[in-house]
Formats: structure tokens, sequence, C-alpha cells
């Protein structure tokens, strides 16, 4: 699984983008919103480690995500 730290411009706000290794796009959510649903994805539980993960993402870079 891929993750990537997409940047808002003007009144659109920053979003994640969740990938799966063919790189098709899995989830999508605001980077300030509370994280839920993360069962749908194999990752309950794992709530602080994507909050500490998607905090020091940079902008634009694709990265595997390994909790």
């Amino acid at each position: 699984m891929y993750i990537i730290k997409v940047k808002g411009k003007a009144k659109i706000p920053d979003y994640i983008q969740l990938r799966d290794e063919a790189f098709v796009l899995i989830a999508y959510f605001r980077a300030d919103r509370p994280l839920k649903d993360l069962h749908r994805y194999g990752l309950e539980g794992k709530e602080n480690e994507l909050a500490a993960v998607i905090s020091g993402l940079e902008f634009g870079k694709l990265q595997p995500l390994s909790l």
C-alpha cells in the first residue's frame, strides 16, 4: 500500500490518498479530519501510527506505507 499527501488550494483542504500495489486509489480523505473507517483498508487499530505518518508526509511524494 502507498500513501501520498495532496496539497489543497484556496478553499479545498489537503487530502490523503491510499493506493494499492497497482497504484489504484483505495481511500481518499481529508488530512485534518479524524481517521475513521480504517477497518475497510485493513488498518484498524493503527490510527495513532497512521496519524504520525501523515503528519510527517511531504506534499506530492508517493511513499510506501508500512505500519
